[in-house]
């Protein structure tokens, strides 16, 4: 690497959000709106940025959030499962809302109904837990009673990106197939390379030499390595934060919340997989459950 490559370390964005979420970008949106949407909006001057910063995660900017034609759509790109999505986007668009009331100055206290643009919450999947190609997350999964009644009710649709799975999603909008195709090269770069710092910079270079994203890197090829990074930080950061949980005795409160899980009704194997918590646990309080309610029946 070039001794004149300096990677600012300070740098708080997000790759998918500085591909789709900058002005300078709004083709790259509009492309993606369109894709997603099966519609055909040509002039970029109608879609409007609605992106709030620091939100849930430690400074770090949320991803996506634009208004066009009346829709308020959230984009959120995620390279790990993360079942809470429903409930991070409902707190988020309650901002989101806040912020386009008090903006066109519309009083929710009088008699008059107000209108508010009508929400589209879509998450990009491309981590490497096996997920199908599209599912619908509830927040009514999330709650402590459960709830058939859809009233009060929050969806977040996701999307797998990774190969074979939404091929045709990628086919329809450029920068996102170019975005995984990127996403591809730097995952097989670090089999490759042990120092992640030239292995993400090596799938820069590769990209650019491909015409792959091929304006967008070299015109920030620095940031790019920057933001990819801090994702990876960002990353080992959480799971060392799982981890220290897991050795600082969180089992019970682990138990507590399997337990909930199964008397909605879930597989042992989903808990396991959504919730990243050992089988053998799972198993374990399935096993008490069932002799409990075998006690309690008994004379």
């Amino acid at each position: 690497m070039s001794d004149n490559f300096k990677i600012n370390d300070k740098y708080k964005d997000r790759l998918f959000r500085f591909i789709f979420g900058h002005e300078e970008n709004k083709a790259y949106a509009l492309d993606l709106y369109n894709a997603i949407n099966n519609t055909d909006y040509k002039d970029v001057s109608d879609l409007e940025f609605y992106t709030i910063e620091d939100v849930i995660y430690i400074k770090m900017k949320n991803d996506v959030a634009l208004i066009l034609d009346s829709y308020l759509s959230l984009w959120e790109q995620q390279s790990s499962y993360n079942p809470n999505m429903p409930l991070r986007g409902l707190m988020y668009f309650g901002q989101m809302y806040s912020k386009y009331i008090k903006t066109n100055a519309l009083n929710i206290y009088g008699k008059t109904l107000v209108k508010i643009p009508t929400p589209r919450y879509i998450v990009f999947y491309n981590g490497l837990t096996e997920i199908p190609p599209v599912e619908k997350m509830k927040l009514s999964d999330a709650f402590i009673n459960p709830d058939k009644s859809d009233d009060f009710e929050w969806t977040a649709v996701m999307y797998n990106l990774n190969n074979g799975k939404n091929d045709v999603l990628r086919s329809k909008c450029k920068p996102l197939h170019e975005y995984m195709m990127f996403i591809e090269r730097i995952r097989d770069k670090m089999k490759e390379i042990k120092d992640i710092t030239v292995a993400v910079d090596a799938a820069v270079v590769s990209c650019i030499n491909d015409g792959i994203l091929k304006d967008f890197l070299l015109a920030h090829r620095a940031e790019v390595v920057g933001m990819v990074l801090t994702e990876f930080d960002e990353k080992t950061f959480v799971e060392g934060i799982k981890q220290e949980g897991r050795e600082e005795g969180r089992e019970e409160e682990q138990r507590d919340q399997i337990s909930k899980m199964l008397s909605k009704g879930k597989t042992p194997e989903q808990i396991a997989d959504f919730c990243d918590y050992p089988i053998k646990l799972v198993l374990e309080v399935q096993s008490n459950l069932k002799y409990d309610q075998k006690q309690k029946i008994l004379p």
